[in-house]
């Protein structure tokens, strides 16, 4: 699942951040009730459950780096199937880019440590592909396809690896909206390597529905398991999306959203993943909504994934996220040599780049079962931010230029003991001085005035701006 090559580059590492914990607090549990909505049966939700990454970890150390990052779901190839003819043995017992990774001990050591599997189903062996030689082309030899898509979910389904959700293909699409007649991952007729020569594919959704994707979904069903949607490129737009989940095939008399359980995009901001809820999730037939990929390049900008994952948790929470499972997205790629990765796999050894480490201070920040706020933020000029309950604590992210800032919030009554406020850098989690930040009641109205420092963490943005956390917790004591 390679996208591109970069050249390889080291960055110093970031400087052992502060610890978040301040001692002689406790929490504040009448303003958390104030600030937060009901919340009736749902069960607890936490920040974990929407985060994975592409890969697996290979070690214990690798394991420990990702709860740190707290990671609770990797994805990754299986096979290598038939590759050279179909009178070999087929075999799924690999893993990894040029499968020479053990795949059953990966899926065993996850489990062990509480990590979840995606495994991904493709693509065509060149022995079978309708493009001579094209394994991104559909197969001759639908039969084919189906024998590996059996082997795979029946062997991993089961014990001891019991596997629920598999992804069928990646990226499949016709003509994608920005001009290009044909996808990266999906070949057909009038295809050459030189994109900008390529001529459209007519039965790129036919093709891809009947031959690819129902036919594995029945299999993957039979076994009891979850359809992921094959990871709809951000290219393809989403009105092309909407044509291809409602097509129906006349031959087969089925409706391609009716064949996925988790319906899965790449690289789209959280944003635009309301029109998706509302139609295929919010009353079916999705169980929930993914993004396998996101990420990448986008994390030059080091505000990129603490902002996204934030701002995705304050949008679950309020699209009734009463599944673990029901939102996630995929980090491509948690290792790598280029500096925007989450780590830097060495040599010497591995270590967190600063996109690793924005996700280690989100994880601290907010690791307990997250809730909604019900009283609406205001944020005062030039900040913009959201926030939500961690537990007890109330926690808001902030973007904003250097100088004092404002932000505050309407019917928040004050604890009985008295509350405090900490700023924390979101890329480092050093904590500011008390000075720079204060924390004040007007009736019930909760204001916070904080100081953003002259050298924001955002240097590099256009206009700079700081990425940092307030977060408001009672002062020991009695509460009411």
């Amino acid at each position: 699942m390679d996208r591109m090559n970069y050249r390889p580059s080291r960055r110093r590492v970031l400087a052992a951040f502060a610890a978040l914990a301040c001692a002689g607090l406790r929490p504040m549990h009448a303003m958390a009730a104030a600030a937060a909505g009901p919340v009736g049966n749902r069960a607890a939700r936490r920040i974990t459950d929407m985060i994975g990454t592409n890969g697996w970890p290979g070690s214990a150390a690798d394991i420990e780096m990702w709860r740190k990052m707290g990671i609770s779901w990797g994805r990754g190839s299986v096979g290598p199937g038939q590759p050279d003819a179909p009178t070999q043995p087929m075999r799924v017992d690999k893993t990894g880019n040029r499968y020479d990774s053990d795949l059953p001990s990966v899926i065993l050591r996850n489990n062990q440590n509480g990590i979840r599997s995606l495994l991904f189903l493709g693509y065509t062996p060149k022995w079978n592909a309708s493009l001579p030689g094209d394994t991104k082309s559909a197969p001759e030899d639908v039969d084919a396809w189906e024998r590996y898509v059996d082997a795979v979910v029946r062997k991993y389904s089961g014990p001891p690896y019991g596997v629920r959700h598999f992804q069928i293909w990646n990226e499949a699409a016709g003509r994608l909206s920005g001009g290009l007649p044909q996808a990266t991952f999906w070949h057909g007729p009038n295809f050459s390597k030189n994109e900008h020569q390529s001529g459209p594919y007519d039965r790129a959704l036919q093709d891809y529905v009947e031959r690819i994707h129902i036919p594995a979904a029945r299999i993957i069903r039979r076994y009891g398991g979850y359809v992921v949607y094959g990871g709809w490129p951000d290219q393809g737009g989403l009105d092309n999306l909407d044509k291809w989940l409602d097509y129906r095939s006349p031959r087969l008399n089925e409706r391609m959203a009716d064949w996925v359980d988790y319906l899965d995009t790449h690289y789209l901001p959280v944003a635009d993943l309301d029109r998706l809820y509302e139609r295929y999730v919010k009353q079916g037939p999705a169980r929930g909504l993914w993004q396998t990929e996101i990420g990448d390049r986008y994390m030059l900008d080091e505000h990129y994934l603490p902002r996204y994952f934030f701002e995705f948790a304050v949008w679950a929470l309020a699209r009734n996220w009463d599944d673990p499972d029901k939102y996630l997205s995929m980090v491509y790629h948690w290792d790598g040599y280029e500096p925007f990765r989450l780590t830097h796999r060495g040599p010497p050894v591995r270590t967190f780049n600063v996109s690793g480490q924005s996700l280690i201070v989100l994880n601290q920040t907010i690791p307990g079962t997250l809730a909604p706020l019900s009283k609406p933020l205001r944020f005062g000029p030039e900040v913009t931010g959201s926030g939500l309950l961690s537990d007890r604590d109330m926690v808001i992210q902030v973007s904003a230029p250097s100088g004092w800032r404002t932000v505050e919030a309407a019917g928040v009554a004050p604890p009985s003991g008295g509350a405090q406020v900490l700023l924390i850098d979101a890329l480092t989690g050093a904590a500011a001085s008390r000075e720079d930040a204060a924390l004040n009641w007007n009736s019930d109205v909760m204001n916070i005035r904080f100081r953003v420092p002259d050298n924001v963490n955002g240097a590099d943005r256009t206009p700079p701006r700081h990425l940092a956390y307030l977060v408001v917790r009672a002062n020991q004591g009695k509460t009411a």
